[in-house]
């Protein structure tokens, strides 16, 4: 499970007042489940997954994920965590031009000090798991949005993650294509029992997971906010 008590970060901007990015945000997401957070631009999410990935310390509250807090890792222990048990799938996918998207897939685990034939090994199923197993070889170019994005999947669950965050991971992408992604992403962490979190702006994203939050103004409200439903109509 991810559990996030009371999280609160505030940024200070020269003699402004605070930022409250996040603001006693409390949350939980069960194993299985998939989570969609709405909210508008600047309202805190970014600053939320930054949190949850060990990439920012709160001001005070806590993350755990399991039984481990993960708001007070060592620096160390946060590269490690983000390294072997955290899937995070981006808007950007970052493919590397010219390799092949088995071996991009596979980067994540030949960062953890796997050989490439043991990586290739152990993601080539991942790739077929999101429907590109005949496309394994195919460089970035010769890949569509979808495809890439895709790729980027496979590679953040290679490692065999403990969690999924997915940061608009269908942003880029065409309202098929994004459907085949909210849908891969759901799918996974069903069958995978992993707990997941969606940051998104895709009205679509509803109908995919099993539960919607709003992040306003650094505070968490259950379900759409009115607001947002009227923007996302």
């Amino acid at each position: 499970m991810l559990e996030l008590r009371e999280l609160v970060k505030h940024y200070r901007l020269g003699e402004d007042e605070p930022v409250r990015a996040v603001d006693g945000v409390a949350m939980s997401v069960a194993a299985g489940e998939l989570v969609a957070l709405y909210g508008p631009s600047g309202s805190g999410k970014t600053t939320l997954l930054m949190l949850i990935a060990a990439l920012l310390r709160p001001d005070s509250g806590k993350v755990f994920v399991g039984e481990r807090e993960v708001s007070a890792f060592s620096e160390q222990e946060a590269a490690h965590y983000r390294l072997r048990e955290l899937g995070f799938v981006r808007q950007t996918v970052n493919l590397v031009p010219g390799v092949s998207a088995l071996d991009n897939a596979a980067l994540k685990l030949l960062g953890d000090g796997w050989t490439l034939r043991e990586a290739r090994r152990a993601t080539r199923p991942w790739l077929e798991r999101v429907g590109l197993g005949e496309r394994a070889e195919h460089t970035p170019d010769r890949l569509s949005m979808g495809e890439r994005q895709r790729v980027a999947v496979a590679r953040a669950l290679a490692a065999g993650p403990r969690l999924v965050l997915a940061d608009e991971p269908t942003g880029n992408l065409d309202s098929q294509r994004s459907r085949e992604v909210l849908g891969l992403l759901r799918d996974l962490c069903r069958e995978q029992g992993l707990p997941g979190l969606l940051v998104t702006h895709d009205p679509q994203a509803r109908t995919f997971v099993d539960h919607v939050h709003t992040l306003r103004d650094g505070h968490l409200h259950e379900g759409l906010d009115a607001e947002l439903a009227v923007s996302l109509a």
